[in-house]
C-alpha cells in the first residue's frame, strides 16, 4: 500500500535508517519540531506500514555462519508457489526469498556454516520440497556492502 510521506516523515526515515536507536528527543532537535510530534509521526508511520518493524543487525561470520548462498529456485507448477514458499520458510537457513522474473520462479538467500551445510541444505531440504524442479547456487565470495532502502534526506 502506497503512503504518501512529507518532507518531516522523510526527514525523520531517513534519520532512523541511519541510527534505529536515536531518541526522539534527537530527532526532534535534528527536524526541528517536538519530541511529541515526532512520536505521533513514527506511531502514524507505523500504521500505514511505512515502518514495519526495528531489528538486530547481526554479522552472520561472528556466529559460524561463513557461507552466504543465493539460490534460483524453479517451481513446476506456478500453482504451488505458495506451498514451496511456506516449506522455505521452515528452513531457518533461509533468511530471504523473492519472486522473480526470468527461467526461475524464487530466489532465496541462505546463510550456512561451511560447504557442506550448504550442501545438506541444498540437496536435502530444499531439493526435497514438491514441486521443486531444480535450483542453480551462487556463492557469495564477500558482501561489498548491505544498507536499508534508500530515503533521501
Amino acid at each position: 500500500m502506497k503512503y504518501n510521506i512529507d518532507d518531516i516523515d522523510r526527514r525523520i526515515l531517513y534519520l532512523l535508517i541511519k541510527d534505529a536507536r536515536a531518541p526522539f528527543l534527537e530527532i526532534a532537535r535534528e527536524v526541528g519540531i517536538s519530541g511529541t510530534a515526532i512520536h505521533q509521526r513514527v506511531e502514524r508511520l507505523r500504521e500505514k506500514g511505512v515502518i514495519t518493524g526495528s531489528q538486530v543487525l547481526v554479522e552472520p561470520t561472528a556466529i559460524g555462519l561463513n557461507v552466504c548462498a543465493f539460490v534460483n529456485v524453479a517451481v513446476t507448477e506456478a500453482g504451488k508457489l505458495g506451498d514451496v514458499i511456506k516449506a522455505l520458510k521452515e528452513i531457518p537457513e533461509v533468511v530471504e526469498c523473492h519472486f522473480i522474473t526470468g527461467k526461475y520462479s524464487l530466489f532465496v538467500k541462505i546463510y550456512c556454516r561451511d560447504n557442506a551445510h550448504l550442501m545438506e541444505v541444498l540437496m536435502g531440504r530444499i531439493r526435497n520440497i514438491p514441486c521443486v524442479q531444480g535450483t542453480e547456487t551462487m556463492i557469495s565470495l564477500e558482501e561489498a556492502f548491505q544498507r536499508q532502502v534508500w530515503v533521501k534526506e
